[in-house]
């Protein structure tokens, strides 16, 4: 089977261990032990020297064999996290740890442990007044951290040693760390959902140490209130549940009364619990329903626990309803994930073809090859000894057929059956109703991805889904599993900062590349990535950026990220294995957020500041509809800077045709391109790609689909179409032209000055070029002026190009045979940059 779906500083959510509680006593929460990689992240790369000679500068997780001459005892395990010297490797002081989005929904009696140890020979002290390590937290993301626990020299300019600074006043004043690993700890003021804990580090040149281990968060759940009770009509307090009191159904009730929250929910005496449409019910705790009772979720309706380690008690019937997106032929996809235990792919999705059930396989995707127009033919050397990349598996066993249990956060796609098809009311635009039944998924989830590092210019492609009978935020999950900067090794978190949901649109074609005699195109693909999203194939944006319940999406598992194992697989090429985290901080109760469904289909902080970002069409009259976006946001560069900011579309099957941009020193073709906030000005100059692969006479059309910021707002957009030489006012009306087939990266440009034709050409205009037709289909290009010629590029009226030639002097003479008598258009670029654009007339 072919590949057709695909066929890629911010919060992280801790990937912890978690405890249940016993009664309502103390229960860990989350904590870090080092003993593997992952759980925080770092704001500078870590670094060790390991030179004793330089002062051993390091930031580090370590077992000490990297930070050589530190003994520490009663380490916890045999890894921790050690700092000396930060500024030694030329890192801007302070430098900062972070532990962010620790679930404490439902907790109370918040407390902070941790482990600390100082490289103390007990003479020589070296804490200077100036260094310090602070413990801070800010619960519910409020920007503002709080004092945790702060660690001081005695308030003595030089070489004293560290104490607990007990008032927070700049002073130590408490007691000494040593090189004894000792337990502390405090406090945390405050309840609420989210928990962020940051450690400050001010250490300079001078031999000045700390070293971490195993960081502990606790607190004590909230004990249920008193019971309030549905009786099938009413609730016996009149107002109904809140969060903090138990909730009992007696009789059946439908949301479409009202949502409601509860600190537990228990259905019994055979009653039915719907969750309708567009509503929710929000559960802290424990969710049980009785023999005979049942809860039934509507395909856009949403259950959600809180608390990580509640409990669903099934003795009845849990189930989960869901609608495809609409579906105009039985052989579109559809990407599934169970959001209930023990459910069969095969009781799921009622109708579905036994042999087109599929999950996707990692560890066997490798693509180091590739044909062109699905000719059956590998290339698989660029001629520099680099492998070819064409977004496809080699051999074509990344696909594999799936029977029985369907595991939880794991993708899988289906079709139908023709007959199901067929024998389902309408022609087309055909939707599909199918119920998931088995105990709700809660808590929770790390699933394995794989990349094979035989091959590293490939997508390292993984099938995974939301495991939940909710919608998960999409920023939250990103946070918790994104590599930011890939230039960096952050652990835990796997995967490039992009999801890719299938929106299928354009036909299979036999030119498409794949494993199957008709292949999907890669390009109808929804992207939702750190900035922005734009819609797939068939129109729908996830603006909302949520991924419904059901719903499965492809990740790819970054290069730079620190795998959790290796292993070496069947055909001897090196596996490397990463965990995804979904856990039920996450999960959304908002009305519609899980009320979008795609067929096989921001920032951690809001700013009071829209971004600037604009979304541009390109339609066809033969159906083709992609769409690409541009976002100007804080923290991004000009430059790539990677997925999570600038995200690839998928280009190398493309069978219709497919907008993007282009970022300079990069061949990538960006579906989502994040751009510098501040480089959004009146000469700003945004470069558009255009590919197509239409072979028939079309009609394209270029406009804006919606645009948000104070200066995308208040500024005209133009479009610049640099073959005609044309510039078009795109917030006044769609730009309509013709293209050959071909790949198209200098022709358009979107610019915001209207001036811009000519302070392009610099003061060259069109009189300064002349084009003279000589004999035997010569034909002479000349300036006027003292600039030369370097390109000549010749186009017909349809936009095709006919010939390029390359230009060294102010004269250049060309021979053009086989042109009809016609008129044709010369783009000719000179010495300067500037390019002028001419019609001419072969007589």
């Amino acid at each position: 089977m072919k590949k057709t779906t695909p066929l890629k500083s911010l919060a992280l959510l801790i990937s912890c261990l978690f405890i249940s509680s016993i009664g309502f006593g103390q229960t860990k929460l989350a904590e870090i032990t080092f003993e593997t990689p992952g759980g925080y992240s770092t704001d500078i790369t870590e670094f060790t020297d390991q030179a004793i000679s330089t002062g051993r500068d390091y930031f580090i997780r370590t077992d000490g064999s990297t930070i050589n001459g530190v003994v520490f005892s009663n380490i916890q395990g045999s890894y921790y996290f050690a700092a000396q010297d930060i500024d030694g490797e030329g890192a801007t002081l302070p430098v900062r740890f972070l532990m962010n989005n620790v679930n404490i929904s439902g907790y109370t009696s918040l407390e902070f442990r941790v482990h600390l140890a100082e490289d103390d020979d007990g003479a020589n002290e070296d804490w200077d007044d100036s260094d310090f390590v602070h413990f801070n937290y800010d619960i519910d993301n409020t920007g503002t951290f709080s004092d945790l626990l702060w660690i001081e020299n005695d308030g003595t300019v030089f070489n004293t040693e560290p104490l607990i600074d007990t008032d927070y006043d700049g002073t130590g004043d408490g007691t000494a760390i040593t090189n004894t690993f000792t337990q502390f700890t405090q406090n945390i003021a405050g309840t609420g959902s989210l928990l962020d804990i940051e450690i400050v580090f001010n250490l300079d040149s001078g031999d000045e140490d700390i070293a971490i281990d195993n960081i502990e968060i606790w607190g004590t759940l909230i004990p249920c209130g008193a019971p309030v009770t549905w009786d099938g009509s009413a609730w016996d307090n009149i107002t109904g549940p809140d969060i903090t009191t138990e909730a009992i159904i007696n009789g059946n009730y439908n949301t479409s009364t009202a949502n409601f929250s509860a600190c537990s929910l228990t259905v019994n005496n055979n009653s039915t619990l719907t969750i309708n449409d567009n509503t929710y019910i929000e559960i802290q705790n424990d969710i049980t329903v009785d023999i005979g009772s049942s809860i039934d979720v509507q395909p856009y309706g949403s259950l959600v626990q809180n608390n990580d380690s509640g409990v669903v008690t099934n003795n009845g019937s849990m189930t989960v309803d869901k609608i495809t997106a609409p579906m105009d032929a039985w052989y579109e996809y559809t990407y599934w994930s169970s959001p209930v235990s023990g459910e069969t792919i095969s009781n799921a999705i009622t109708g579905s073809h036994p042999n087109r059930r599929f999950i996707f396989n990692g560890q066997t995707f490798l693509d180091h090859c590739a044909e062109t127009g699905n000719n059956n033919i590998l290339v698989c050397d660029d001629g520099f000894g680099n492998g070819v990349q064409d977004d496809i598996d080699d051999n074509g066993d990344d696909w594999q057929s799936i029977s029985g249990v369907m595991q939880s956060g794991v993708g899988y796609a289906t079709t139908l059956t023709q007959f199901a098809y067929n024998v389902a009311p309408g022609a087309s635009n055909k939707t599909f109703r199918f119920t998931f039944t088995g105990d709700f998924h809660n808590g929770i989830y790390n699933i394995p991805i794989y990349r094979n590092d035989s091959e590293t210019n490939d997508n390292n492609w993984n099938f995974i889904g939301n495991p939940y009978p909710s919608a998960i935020d999409v920023d939250l999950f990103l946070a918790a599993n994104t590599v930011i900067d890939e230039t960096n090794t952050f652990p835990p978190r796997p995967i490039v900062g992009a999801i890719y949901l299938w929106s299928q649109n354009t036909p299979p074609s036999a030119i498409a590349n794949g494993n199957q005699q008709l292949n999907f195109s890669d390009s109808d693909f929804a992207i939702i990535n750190g900035v922005t999203q734009i819609a797939g194939g068939d129109g729908i944006s996830p603006t909302n950026r949520k991924i419904p319940s059901g719903q499965a999406f492809f990740v790819s598992y970054s290069d730079s990220a620190t795998p959790v194992s290796t292993s070496i697989n069947g055909d001897g090429h090196t596996i490397a294995q990463g965990n995804i985290t979904f856990n039920n901080s996450m999960r959304t109760t908002g009305a519609t957020d899980n009320s979008l469904f795609f067929k096989g289909s921001s920032s951690k902080k809001n700013s009071k500041t829209q971004a600037n970002k604009l979304w541009l069409n390109l339609i066809s009259d033969n159906g083709i509809f992609n769409q690409t976006a541009i976002a100007y946001v804080d923290s991004a560069t000009d430059a790539d800077d990677g997925s999570y900011f600038d995200t690839q579309k998928n280009a190398a099957i493309v069978t219709g045709a497919i907008l993007y941009t282009n970022i300079e020193d990069s061949n990538k073709k960006f579906g989502i391109q994040g751009k510098a906030a501040n480089s959004l000005d009146i000469n700003e100059t945004i470069q558009l790609g255009f590919k197509s692969n239409v072979g028939v006479a079309t009609l394209f059309k270029l406009s804006i689909d919606h645009l948000q910021g104070d200066f995308l707002t208040n500024n005209t957009v133009y479009l610049k179409d640099n073959l005609l030489n044309k510039l078009h006012d795109l917030s006044a009306s769609d730009y309509t032209f013709t293209s050959e087939v071909g790949e198209f990266n200098d022709r358009f440009e979107i610019v915001f000055n209207a001036n811009s034709l000519s302070i392009d050409n610099i003061a060259v205009d069109k009189n300064s070029l002349s084009i003279i037709e000589l004999d035997n289909d010569h034909v002479q290009f000349k300036t006027s002026n003292s600039l030369n010629i370097k390109t000549v590029a010749v186009f017909d009226l349809l936009g095709r190009q006919l010939y390029n030639f390359e230009g060294q002097k102010s004269s250049e003479t060309y021979r053009l045979s086989n042109l009809n008598s016609s008129i044709y258009i010369a783009k000719v670029t000179l010495s300067n940059g500037a390019i002028i654009t001419k019609k001419a007339v072969k007589k």
